[in-house]
C-alpha cells in the first residue's frame, strides 16, 4: 500500500506526467500498430521512392519505396516488445538468483563469481557475438540484451534480501523454523518491488536503445522488419535528400529513451527513502 500511494507522488511532477503520457501514446502505438498503419511496412514500389510527405504517404517513403510512417508506427512496436522482453527475462532471472545468493550463504559465492564474469564482458560486443553466431531475429536480439542485464538486477535483489535477511523479525521467523519459501515470499520478496521498479525503467530504456544501436550496426532485428534502427540505418545515404528518413525515427527514438529516463528518476525519487531522507 506504501508503495502505490508513493507511486501517486510521481504524476505530481510536470514532466513526469509528460513523459507518462507520450509512453502511453507509444504503447498504445505499438499495440494498435495494424491499425494505425496507412501502409504495408514492407510493401516494396520502387515507383514512389524517396517521395516527400503527402496526403498518401504522411512521412514520406524510403529508398525501396516503402511508407516511413507505418514503418515508424511499426518501430514502435519491435521496440517495446524488445523492452518487455529484456525486463521480463533479466527481472525473472534476477529475483531467482538474487533471492538464492542472497539468502543461502553458500551459493552466494558461486552465483556472484558467474555474475562478475558476465559484467565483464561488454553488452554490445556479447549481443553483436551472439547475433553473428544465431542469425538476426528478434528472439537472440532479446537474449543477447537480456544477459547483460542479469547480473545487474541479480545484485539488486541481493542486496536487498541482504539487508532485510537481517532484520529481527527475519532472523525470529529462521529461528522457528520457518521454510526458506515463506520467508522470501512473504518477508523479503515485498521490499524489491520499489528498486524493482525503478530499476525496470533503466532496463527497459537500455534495451530499446541497444536495439536501435544492433539494428543499426546490421546485427540486430533482421532488415525486412521495420525497427527504428534499421530505418535510420538505411536512410542514413539518403539524408542530404530526404532528412526525414533519418530524422523522424531519431526524434522518436530520442524522445522515447528520454521519456523513460524521466519517468524513471521520478520513481526513484517517489520509492528511495534513502534519496527522499536526504533531501
Amino acid at each position: 500500500m506504501q508503495t502505490l500511494n508513493k507511486l501517486k507522488k510521481v504524476v505530481a511532477s510536470n514532466s513526469a506526467r509528460a513523459a507518462l503520457l507520450f509512453l502511453i501514446l507509444m504503447a498504445a502505438m505499438a499495440i494498435f500498430a495494424p491499425f494505425l498503419g496507412t501502409q504495408d511496412p514492407t510493401q516494396l514500389d520502387p515507383s514512389v521512392r524517396l517521395q516527400p510527405p503527402s496526403e498518401q504517404f504522411w512521412l514520406g517513403t524510403d529508398a525501396l519505396g516503402r511508407d516511413l510512417y507505418s514503418r515508424v508506427v511499426y518501430g514502435a512496436q519491435v521496440s517495446f516488445m524488445v523492452g518487455f522482453g529484456v525486463l521480463a527475462i533479466s527481472v525473472f532471472f534476477g529475483v531467482i538468483l538474487g533471492s538464492l545468493a542472497g539468502y543461502f550463504r553458500r551459493l552466494d559465492a558461486v552465483i556472484m563469481r558467474v555474475m562478475d564474469g558476465v559484467m565483464a564482458i561488454p553488452g554490445i560486443l556479447l549481443a553483436i557475438a551472439l547475433v553473428s553466431v544465431s542469425g538476426a531475429s528478434l528472439t537472440t536480439v532479446l537474449i543477447a540484451i537480456a544477459i547483460p542485464e542479469i547480473p545487474r538486477m541479480t545484485r539488486l535483489v541481493r542486496g536487498v534480501i541482504l539487508s532485510v535477511r537481517s532484520e529481527p523479525y527475519v532472523e525470529a521467523a529462521m529461528t522457528v523454523g520457518t521454510s526458506a519459501y515463506v520467508i522470501l515470499s512473504r518477508h523479503m520478496f515485498p521490499n524489491t518491488f520499489a528498486p524493482l521498479i525503478v530499476q525496470g525503467t533503466y532496463v527497459f530504456a537500455s534495451a530499446v536503445l541497444l536495439e536501435a544501436i544492433l539494428s543499426f550496426l546490421g546485427a540486430g532485428i533482421p532488415p525486412e522488419m521495420a525497427s527504428w534502427g534499421n530505418i535510420i540505418a538505411e536512410g542514413r545515404l539518403y539524408f542530404q535528400l530526404i532528412p526525414g528518413i533519418v530524422l523522424y525515427p531519431g526524434i522518436v527514438l530520442s524522445i522515447t529513451i528520454l521519456s523513460i529516463n524521466v519517468l524513471g528518476d521520478a520513481l526513484r525519487d517517489a520509492l528511495d527513502p534513502k534519496l527522499v531522507t536526504r533531501l
